[in-house]
C-alpha cells in the first residue's frame, strides 16, 4: 500500500518539480489573480448599495455619479487583470515545455541505442511530442485554479458573514460537495488518460513500422492486411477518445448540477427571508436587502472557481498520466545531472584505448561482455573478431556511452567515467550496418555531419568514397531527396555515403561494427578497400565476422568467453 502511494504521488512530484522552473511568473500571475478577486467582491458591494438604495425608492442619481468611477475601475482593471494572469501562465507553460522536451531530447542523445528500451521510435516522438503537450491544461490553468478555489470561497465566506452568518455557512457547507464529485470522477478519468496515452504510444509505433516496412509490404502483396490492422486500431483509439470526452462532459455536467443546487439553496433561503417567513424568525428579515443582493450576487462566484476547478480537474489527470510516462525518460537526465562535474575532452589527434577487467552490461544488468582487457595504440588499427553474442558490439557501444560497464575504460590516459562523454562524441565516428540515412536530400544528410561545410568539402568526400559520378548523373544532383532509411540508393551506396559523413566529421577515432555485414561479396569488398584507404592515420576497431577483406588490420584481437587473445 505504501509503495501504491509512494507511485502515485511520483507524477506529483514532478508535476510541480517542473512548475518551479517559472515560480516567478506563477507568483506574478496569483498576485494578479487575487487582485481581481478582491476587485470581485468590491464591485458586488457597489452594486448592491446602489440597488439597494432603488429598491428602497431612494433617489440615486447622486450616489450612482459618486460610485461610477469605482464601478468603472473594476469593470476595466478585472478583465485586464485576467488578460496578464493568462499571459503570463500561458508562457510559462510553454517555458516549461520547451525545456522539458529539450531535456528529454538530451535523454534520447545520451540513451543512443539503448532507447529502445523506453519503446518503439514512433512512442517515443509521441511522448517527446504529444504528452509534453498534454501538459499544457495543467500549467496553464489547473495550477492557479486550484489556489483560486481554495482562495475565493474563503474571501466571499468572510464577505458574506459580514451580513449573514448563516448563508456563509450554507455556502461552506454546500461547497464540499463539488470537489468530492470533482475526485471521485476525476480518479476515472486519470485511468482513462493512462490507457489513452498507451493507446496513442502502441498506435504510433505500429504506423511507423509498418511505414518503414511500407516496400517489404507491397513485395508480399500484404498492404491490405497492414490497412487493416492501422484501421482496427484507429478505431480503438477513436472509441477510447470518445469514452474520455463523454466522462470529462458528465463530470462537467455534475458539478454545473451541484452547484447550481447550492446557489439555488442560497436565493431561497434569502427570499424567505425578504418575505418575512422564515420557521425560525417568521415575521422578521434577518438579511436586508443590500445584504441579500450582495449575497446573491457572489454565490455564483463562491462557486465559480470550484465549477472551473472540476472542469479542469481532467486537465490534472491528463497531466499526471503524461508525467507518470515520461518520469523514466526524465530520470536518465537526473542521472546524469547527479554525478560529478565531468571533463571536457575532444580528440586532436588518433587516441590509445586501454581496458582494465572491463565488464559491459545491457538492460536487466545482463552481462554482454565478461571481463575483458586490452590495449590499442594511437593509430592502430584493430580487427575485433568472436562469435556472435561475444559482445563485440556491446564494446563499441561502451567506448560511445551508451552502455553500462564495470572495470576501467581509458583514453589517453583519461578515464571515461570522468569524461564530458556527449563531447567526446563529437570526435568520434562511427558506422554501424545500418547507416543512419534520413529522409532528406544527400546534400542535407552530408552536412549532419558538419553543418557548415561548403558545396566544394561535400563534393571533395564524395570523391574519395566514389559517389561523385553517381550523383552528377542525378538530377537534382546533390539535391536529391532520400526516402524513408535511405530509400533510393543501394545498400553500397548507403554506406559510401554513411562514409563521406565520417570523412567530414574529421574524427580521429573510427568505431565500425559490421559496416559490410549486408552486402555482396563485390560490394563488401569494395567499401573495405574505401576503409583500408581512408582509415590510414586513424585509430579504427573494426567489427567483423568475415576476415577475407580485412587484410589491412594491424592487428586482431579475439573475444572468447572469459578472456582475450591477442594475435
Amino acid at each position: 500500500m505504501v509503495r501504491s502511494n509512494l507511485h502515485a504521488s511520483a507524477p506529483r512530484f514532478y508535476l510541480r518539480l517542473w512548475q518551479k522552473r517559472q515560480h516567478r511568473s506563477y507568483r506574478l500571475a496569483w498576485v494578479l489573480m487575487v487582485t481581481a478577486a478582491v476587485l470581485i467582491i468590491v464591485q458586488s458591494a457597489l452594486l448592491a448599495n446602489l440597488f439597494a438604495l432603488w429598491l428602497n425608492g431612494e433617489n440615486v442619481t447622486e450616489t450612482l455619479f459618486q460610485f461610477l468611477p469605482y464601478l468603472l475601475i473594476c469593470w476595466l482593471l478585472r478583465p485586464l487583470l485576467n488578460y496578464f494572469k493568462d499571459r503570463l501562465l500561458l508562457r510559462a507553460s510553454v517555458a516549461i515545455r520547451l525545456q522539458l522536451r529539450s531535456q528529454l531530447m538530451k535523454a534520447l542523445a545520451l540513451l543512443g541505442p539503448e532507447r529502445s528500451q523506453y519503446g518503439s521510435d514512433g512512442a517515443l516522438s509521441t511522448m517527446v511530442l504529444e504528452q509534453v503537450d498534454a501538459l499544457d491544461g495543467y500549467l496553464s490553468r489547473y495550477v492557479l485554479q486550484q489556489q483560486l478555489a481554495a482562495l475565493m470561497p474563503v474571501l466571499i465566506a468572510a464577505a458574506t458573514c459580514f451580513y449573514s452568518p448563516f448563508a456563509a455557512a450554507l455556502l461552506l457547507l454546500t461547497a464540499p460537495l463539488v470537489p468530492i464529485f470533482m475526485i471521485l470522477l476525476g480518479q476515472a478519468a486519470a485511468r482513462k488518460n493512462r490507457a489513452q496515452f498507451s493507446a496513442l504510444a502502441a498506435l504510433s509505433g505500429r504506423f511507423l513500422d509498418l511505414l518503414r516496412g511500407l516496400p517489404t509490404l507491397r513485395r508480399l502483396g500484404a498492404q491490405l492486411q497492414a490497412q487493416k490492422t492501422i484501421d482496427a486500431a484507429a478505431e480503438s483509439y477513436r472509441v477510447r477518445t470518445m469514452a474520455v470526452l463523454r466522462l470529462a462532459f458528465l463530470s462537467t455536467a455534475v458539478l454545473e448540477l451541484f452547484a447550481s443546487l447550492a446557489i439555488a439553496l442560497v436565493a431561497v433561503y434569502l427570499g424567505l427571508g425578504l418575505l418575512g417567513v422564515l420557521p425560525w424568525a417568521n415575521g422578521q428579515i434577518p438579511v436586508p436587502y443590500q445584504g441579500a443582493l450582495f449575497i446573491l450576487l457572489l454565490a455564483p462566484e463562491f462557486y465559480a472557481p470550484l465549477r472551473q476547478l472540476g472542469a479542469d480537474y481532467h486537465d490534472k489527470a491528463k497531466a499526471e498520466a503524461a508525467a507518470e510516462t515520461l518520469m523514466p525518460l526524465y530520470k536518465v537526465v537526473e542521472n546524469i545531472s547527479a554525478v560529478s562535474e565531468e571533463v571536457d575532452f575532444v580528440l586532436q589527434t588518433p587516441p590509445s584505448l586501454r581496458a582494465d577487467y572491463l565488464v559491459v552490461y545491457g538492460r536487466d544488468e545482463r552481462i554482454r561482455l565478461p571481463q575483458f582487457s586490452f590495449c590499442i595504440e594511437a593509430g592502430e588499427r584493430v580487427l575485433l573478431r568472436g562469435a556472435s553474442g561475444s559482445g563485440k558490439s556491446s564494446l563499441l557501444q561502451a567506448l560511445l556511452g551508451f552502455a553500462p560497464y564495470s572495470g576501467t575504460l581509458w583514453i589517453n590516459q583519461h578515464n571515461y567515467a570522468e569524461l564530458n562523454l556527449p563531447l567526446l562524441r563529437q570526435s568520434v565516428a562511427y558506422l554501424a550496418q545500418t547507416p543512419p540515412i534520413l529522409p532528406l536530400s544527400i546534400a542535407e544528410n552530408l552536412r549532419l555531419a558538419s553543418p557548415d561545410a561548403t558545396d566544394e568539402e561535400l563534393q571533395q568526400v564524395l570523391q574519395q568514397v566514389g559517389l561523385w559520378v553517381l550523383i552528377q548523373r542525378l538530377p537534382h544532383q546533390m539535391d536529391t531527396q532520400l526516402g524513408e532509411r535511405g530509400r533510393g540508393m543501394s545498400g553500397g551506396q548507403l554506406q559510401r555515403l554513411a562514409l563521406a559523413q565520417m570523412l567530414l566529421r574529421k574524427a580521429p577515432l573510427w568505431l565500425l561494427d559490421e559496416p559490410t555485414a549486408h552486402l555482396d561479396a563485390q560490394t563488401a569488398s569494395e567499401i573495405m578497400q574505401l576503409l583500408a584507404q581512408l582509415s590510414i592515420g586513424k585509430t579504427v576497431i573494426l567489427v567483423s565476422h568475415d576476415i577475407s577483406f580485412a587484410g589491412w588490420v594491424d592487428r586482431e584481437i579475439m573475444l572468447t568467453d572469459r578472456q582475450e587473445q591477442l594475435r
